[in-house]
């Protein structure tokens, strides 16, 4: 084999071309061009690679002269080659550049270089390079394909030799970009003619580099050595070899194909500018951006995402030098591309926070900056919601870091609280961010509610207006000296006499002066014309005076040189008979100035300016002061105002679906709360319910929040964190309600349970606060007592070991003073007894003769006859307290009752002389004055409201503490029994195990029925009998509420109403017994909150006897519709938790919940809403529901408007999603036309298919039920709706079903205008007879003519939802109820009081069983 060798010392005749094309160097194209000669096999190239080793040994690395074939013959070979040999190549290749940059410096350093040795040196240069930047790419095209096929599977490993190589590479790749960089730092263009570097020698290193840049893990962090090599090499390549346009180009094209190269060329663009200073290839890549059209962007492929990242993180790294270009970026903010307006916005905004910030900008600069905030203002409204996003996520960051002018605070903030109403969450969430940086950055103070504001600013406005008056009737009219106003204008009137007394020779300046001057000379003639006409020199002297005095210099000029013509004698132009600039001046002077004599007649009123300076300043300085104050206390209740708007709508962003909004908003609470914003407290206890939240991320959000705000204080002192705690805490629990109370507990349960080292000093806090050691106000000292009975949760004996303390001081001697704080003391009691500790051992009860008991009936019994409006609260939690606490509580109880009756008795006694038998009480304070009549008729009701409660919680304790205790006993007893039982023999236990345990399990549940049993029967028998004390109050509660006319007294009928349903709740005979007077109160009584109450009691009553109350429940639907809203509200709320609870059935009656949706009160409506939204999670509750709800609503007798209707179906038809269900309506709604009677019932119908989401198969369904509908068509009503339905099926369908949708249209427009009858051809009605008979067995039929069978009534067939039988869409008929008997609540009734009471006849007579029968059959027994 040959090849071509060449010595040294040999004068070399050939130059090196880098080829275009790896082969051009086998072919000959000019004279003196290098040509290899010969091409290695791969079999011998190790032994040719030795031989390169060894020459590079002994020469250097100009052996790369004589042993280019050999690299060369690698590539040329590459896919056949061993990986070792090219690695090895690669190594001789490193060593070579290397070695050539070690050497080169000397050479380029000589001034005197011979030209062979020069050529010598450039040929190894180029050929080392080119060998070793082709190489490169080699190796990197095999890794990327090496590093596809040994891609990790499914256990995660790599191919190990594959593995290995990728290994290998990484590092050998950098020691090839760091040999390029130290030869290419080197001048080495004077190795070139001209020092001109060829084109391709530069385009060899720059195609390496950029290959290198496609590898997808170049943007990775390992990667960041070899990512920082290739930009250095390239900005050396850039500065120093004329690449700035290539780079440029190649950035672009890289960026549109490459994602992920984003990052890596804002960081390359970033260097290129700053390390090299190449500042134009911002210009050049911003310039290249900037030229793409908005059409261009738009498509897919465009790289739009990669161009929006790259002008991002370039921003972030060199924002100031974007400033020159930014106009070329601004024009795609009008452009469709919406990355490209954020990235654009992003742009601007990092400008404003690092460029264009702070006081020191010159006017350019704060031009430039007023200018970017308009345009991101603007964009806060942009089309796209990523968009407004984004710019809201810029503002942030720009209050964030103080960059914006307060002169914007204002109106930027009021923009943050309109986005808060944004449809976008991330929008929304945006906002929230803003609105928190600028509360925490904010200059004004947030302490301050608008309110609180309100005067000062009033007070200083006013200050600030006097101020102003008196400075204006204080300033002084001054008189400026004649003689400075001579000296102010001289310099300009003498260069206009020397114009006017100097002849002018050159015509064109002359030609020029006329044309300018020559409509003002005409005026000025006119003028002087005017002053001649005046016969006296001192008034000419005057005129020119007020010539001077308005800066009309010629004209006062020329009339003082014509008025010496007119007045030779006159001493005034005396001295101008030598006329000459001195000697004008000189007269005009004294014209101007005058004699002492004249000054005040040719001095003139000017401005008014200070004589005495210092005080002027003075006072001027103090107006400017009043002038800011009242300007700041503008902005603050500005900002005071939007604040208060923005917690309302944040507030109210809490109980959103959305977790994340609603963990913004929580951390929006903290934020607020944390700066101490007026009203900031609203929030952190509107949240404080999410503790019991299902989704775990929310719950989180509240307790960190909780714990962050109150539970981790700060102080000096163990003693001060613990006061700063309790502080804390009491704030939050002043005026807090009960529910806020409950929820408090979860998170200072959890402070107590856990081992802190301020819990005891808090105890110990809590307890001087309530005991009054420390001074503190009663809000503080209820706070101080529930927070201890929230510690005994967690420790019993927090409470347990001061019991008689609190007894002392909550229930002693004072107790009638503060009922609240008795109350509050209770309920903390209540957290030591089993019933809230869930204890499964022994009860923890107290004996009878315990000091609690004895203070809480004492107290209880004196407060039945006082009138304080919180003794009730307070009676309830006790007996609550003594029901769970006290042994044998029913006889505390019973004395109880007695002792509070004989005191109401003896009162009654002594201010009127009455019967004192106790059924007669009542009767007798009618008697009495009006004074002890209300007295009498308040302490009666409180009276009847402890009996409610005593009956209440004896159920519950029978139910609950008795029943709880048989249990334990009887499964003490048995393992006792167990015990006392010897050990059987193991075959015996084996072989009868199983019918052991059956037979247990039967003993066990039989003895627990008959435990129940014992229970019911105890209910059913003795808590009313006549030995009992509750039945004694019975027959009064029953007159109380039979007759509201003879006591009408609110207080009293609420309490007699609300302890009637407490007895009723004892067995299923009382409330049997006692049913249709509930019902009668809850219908016909005058009083909203006995109405109220009568919703919540019967709702009890039917968790509890739901067999008695089914057939009244139309009844209670009926409160829906009642004319108070409180009621309203209270029946929806009842009538929720009953149906959701599956305790009622779901009927038709609930179109009356469906009209709640159009109620006026918000809350009311949103309460509906809610139970669509539960009841729609329940299987097809709501699509089995709509046509009852339907034909109910537009029933015509309803009177209810077609925009209510409307409004109503659309919300109900949201939750019809599945193709199935919309099916089967538009078929039910299709053959509801046959029995509809009125054109408003056909609408209301049509209407109601159009809401539907149709689909291809819901269609067709339309079609088939053709008949139907077609013969009402002609009303525009029908026909429109159902012509919206073609429009909605029309886009976006195929084209053959859109072929189907436009025939039906058609059809249906041709009925509309021309009647079904001119429509119908013979054809057709074969085709429909046709089709009418094959689908006869699958569609339902049409239902006959009632003109030939009996009507039918109501009651007599059930609609049935799943059955085809057409019978089953009738739309029943509104039944007529026979009228209701009028009662007249007077209280002068002499008739009989049980008359009030619902008439026979009115009572429900069926009662429902569970399992109950259907309707039909039922009526027919």
């Amino acid at each position: 084999m040959f090849s071509l060798i060449f010595f040294p010392d040999a004068e070399m005749s050939w130059d090196f071309i880098v080829p275009v094309c790896i082969d051009d160097l086998l072919k000959t194209e000019g004279i003196n061009q290098y040509v290899v000669q010969d091409v290695v096999p791969p079999k011998q190239l190790p032994s040719y690679l030795s031989k390169f080793k060894a020459a590079l040994r002994s020469r250097g690395p100009l052996c790369i002269l004589e042993h280019f074939d050999t690299g060369y013959s690698v590539l040329q070979c590459c896919n056949s080659v061993e990986l070792g040999v090219k690695e090895d190549t690669l190594e001789l290749l490193v060593q070579v550049v290397s070695g050539l940059a070690a050497s080169l410096p000397a050479l380029l350093a000589s001034t005197a270089v011979p030209a062979a040795e020069r050529k010598e040196k450039l040929n190894a240069v180029k050929m080392s390079v080119y060998l070793l930047c082709k190489l490169t790419e080699t190796l990197e095209s095999d890794s990327h394909r090496q590093s596809i096929i040994t891609a990790p599977g499914k256990g995660g490993k790599k191919g190990k030799a594959g593995g290995e190589g990728l290994l290998q590479w990484d590092t050998e790749r950098e020691k090839v970009l760091q040999a390029l960089v130290q030869l290419l730092q080197l001048d080495i263009r004077s190795l070139w003619n001209l020092s001109l570097v060829e084109e391709e020698f530069i385009s060899c290193v720059t195609c390496c580099c950029y290959k290198l840049l496609e590898n997808p893990t170049i943007s990775h962090v390992k990667s960041k050595p070899t990512r920082d090599c290739i930009i250095h090499l390239l900005g050396v390549l850039i500065r120093k070899y004329n690449h700035l346009l290539g780079a440029s180009v190649k950035v672009i094209q890289l960026l549109q194909h490459f994602e992920q190269l984003s990052s890596v060329f804002a960081q390359a663009v970033s260097v290129w500018s700053t390390e090299y200073g190449v500042r134009a290839i911002i210009g050049e890549v911003i310039r290249e951006i900037g030229q793409r059209s908005s059409e261009e962007l738009a498509r897919e492929g465009s790289g739009v995402k990669a161009f929006a990242s790259f002008l991002s993180e370039l921003s972030a790294l060199v924002p100031e030098l974007l400033i020159p270009n930014i106009s070329v970026l601004i024009t795609h903010l009008e452009g469709e591309s919406h990355a490209m307006r954020v990235a654009v916005c992003e742009v601007l905004g990092e400008i404003l926070v690092r460029v264009l910030c702070g006081d020191g900008l010159d006017e350019s600069g704060k031009a430039d900056r007023d200018r970017f905030f308009d345009t991101l203002q603007e964009h806060l409204h942009d089309t796209h919601s990523h968009v407004r996003a984004r710019v809201l996520q810029v503002y942030t960051r720009i209050v964030n870091s103080k960059a914006l002018p307060l002169c914007r605070y204002s109106e930027v903030m009021e923009l943050a609280v309109g986005r808060l109403m944004d449809k976008s969450i991330n929008a929304v969430k945006s906002a929230i961010q803003l609105l928190a940086a600028f509360i925490a950055h904010n200059p004004y103070s947030c302490k301050l509610s608008s309110a609180d504001l309100k005067k000062p600013l009033e007070k200083e406005t006013a200050k600030l207006r006097e101020m102003k008056e008196k400075l204006q009737g204080k300033a002084p009219v001054a008189v400026i000296k004649a003689s400075e106003l001579w000296a102010a204008m001289e310099p300009e009137l003498l260069v206009t006499v020397r114009t006017e007394l100097e002849p002018t020779s050159e015509a064109e300046k002359e030609k020029q002066q006329q044309q300018q001057q020559q409509q003002e000379e005409e005026d000025e003639d006119r003028d002087v014309e005017e002053d001649e006409e005046e016969g006296d020199d001192r008034a000419t002297a005057v005129k020119i005076a007020q010539y001077l005095r308005v800066n009309k210099y010629r004209n006062a000029v020329r009339l003082c040189v014509r008025a010496h013509t007119c007045f030779p004698e006159s001493e005034m132009f005396a001295s101008l008979s030598t006329l000459t600039p001195e000697t004008l001046m000189y007269t005009l002077a004294l014209i101007f100035k005058g004699s002492e004599e004249d000054a005040a007649e040719i001095s003139q009123n000017l401005p008014p300016t200070p004589q005495k300076e210092g005080e002027k300043e003075g006072e001027d300085g103090e107006l400017k002061k009043q002038e800011m104050l009242v300007q700041y206390l503008r902005d603050t209740e500005t900002f005071a105002l939007q604040v208060e708007r923005a917690i309302s709508v944040i507030n109210s962003m809490l109980y959103w679906k959305t977790t994340s909004v609603v963990q913004e908003a929580v951390q929006f609470c903290v934020t607020v709360c944390e700066f101490s914003v007026a009203n900031s407290i609203s929030g952190v206890r509107k949240m404080l319910p999410l503790v019991w939240s299902t989704d775990a991320a929310i719950k989180d959000a509240v307790v960190q929040a909780y714990r962050r705000l109150y539970l981790n204080p700060q102080g000096d002192t163990v003693r001060m964190k613990a006061q700063t705690l309790v502080d804390s805490l009491s704030e939050l629990m002043v005026d807090a309600s009960l529910g806020t109370i409950q929820c408090l507990e979860e998170i200072v349960q959890e402070f107590f349970g856990s081992s802190s080292s301020l819990q005891s000093t808090v105890v110990q806090v809590l307890w001087e606060r309530f005991t009054g050691k420390r001074e503190t106000s009663g809000l503080h000292r209820r706070a101080a007592v529930l927070l201890l009975g929230m510690a005994a949760r967690a420790e019993r004996e927090v409470v347990l070991s001061n019991l008689d303390t609190l007894c002392s001081v909550a229930l002693g001697e004072k107790v009638t003073e503060d009922f609240l704080l008795a109350r509050d003391a209770v309920i903390t009691i209540c957290s030591i007894t089993d019933h809230v500790r869930q204890s499964k051992g022994a009860p923890f009860r107290l004996p009878q003769e315990h000091q609690l008991f004895t203070c809480l009936t004492q107290a209880i019994a004196e407060g039945v006859v006082m009138e304080d409006p919180y003794w009730q609260s307070f009676m309830e939690q006790a007996v609550r307290l003594i029901y769970f606490l006290a042994e044998s509580p029913d006889q505390l109880c019973s004395r109880l009752l007695q002792r509070s009756a004989r005191l109401l008795q003896d009162q009654i006694a002594e201010g009127v002389e009455i019967n004192k038998d106790a059924g007669q009480m009542q009767d007798g304070s009618q008697e009495s004055n009006e004074q002890g009549e209300q007295v009498n008729c308040v302490c009666l009701a409180q009276l009847l409201a402890l009996c409610g409660c005593v009956a209440f919680w004896q159920v519950s304790h029978l139910e609950r503490s008795v029943s709880t205790e048989l249990r334990r006993r009887r499964g003490e007893t048995e393992e006792r029994e167990e015990k006392e039982k010897g050990p059987s023999s193991k075959a015996k236990q084996a072989a009868n195990e199983s019918a052991m345990e059956e037979e247990l399990g039967l003993i066990g549940a039989s003895a627990e029925d008959t435990e129940a049993e014992l229970i019911r029967k105890i209910c059913e028998t003795e808590l009313l009998a006549e030995e009992n004390l509750l039945c004694a109050f019975l027959p009064l509660l029953v007159r109380v509420c039979s007759s509201p006319g003879r006591y009408s007294h609110p207080q009293l009928t609420t309490a007699a109403c609300l302890a009637l349903s407490q007895y009723m709740m004892i067995s299923p005979s009382a409330c049997e017994e006692n049913i249709r007077l509930m019902f009668t109160v809850l219908e016909r009584s005058a009083l909203p909150v006995v109405r109220a109450n009568a919703i919540i009691a019967l709702g009890d009553l039917t968790v509890r006897f739901p067999n008695i109350l089914e057939p009244w429940t139309q009844n209670l639907y009926a409160r829906l519709s009642d004319e108070v809203p409180s009621v309203r509200q209270t029946a929806v709320t009842v009538l929720t938790q009953l149906v959701l609870k599956d305790v009622l059935k779901v009927k038709g009656q609930v179109s009356e919940v469906a009209v709640l949706l159009i109620d006026p009160e918000p809350h009311i409506t949103s309460l509906a809403l809610n139970f669509f939204n539960e009841l729609a999670t329940k299987d097809n509750a709501i699509y089995n529901l709509l046509p009852d709800i339907i034909s109910r609503l537009s029933d015509p007798e309803r009177g209810m408007t077609s925009e209510d209707f409307n409004t109503i179906m659309k919300q109900l038809f949201s939750y019809i999603t599945k193709e199935r269900q919309t099916e089967s309506l538009v078929e039910k709604l299709c053959q509801r036309f046959r029995t509809a009677k009125t054109e408003r019932q056909w609408c209301d119908l049509a209407m109601s298919l159009s809401l539907l989401s149709m689909c291809e198969r819901g269609f067709k369904r339309l079609q088939e039920c053709w008949e139907c509908y077609s013969d009402k068509l002609t009303e525009s009503g029908v026909y429109q709706p159902l012509l919206s339905i073609t429009a909605k099926l029309r886009r976006g369908a195929k084209p053959q079903f859109k072929a189907q949708v436009e025939e039906f249209e058609k059809r249906l427009t041709a009925v509309h205008t021309r009647g079904l009858e001119n429509v119908e051809s013979p054809e057709m009605d074969e085709e429909n007879q046709k089709q009418g008979e094959s689908t006869e067995k699958t569609v339902m039929c049409t239902p006959q003519s009632t003109r030939g069978r009996p009507r039918t009534k109501r009651g007599q067939a059930k609609p049935s939802v799943s059955g085809h039988s057409s019978v089953s869409y009738v739309t029943p008929q509104k039944s007529r109820k026979s009228k209701k008997p009028v009662i007249t609540f007077s209280s002068d009734e002499e008739e009989d009081e049980e008359d009030a009471v619902m008439a026979e006849s009115e009572t429900p007579k069926v009662t429902t069983p569970i399992a109950r029968t259907s309707r039909r059959a039922r009526l027919r027994n």
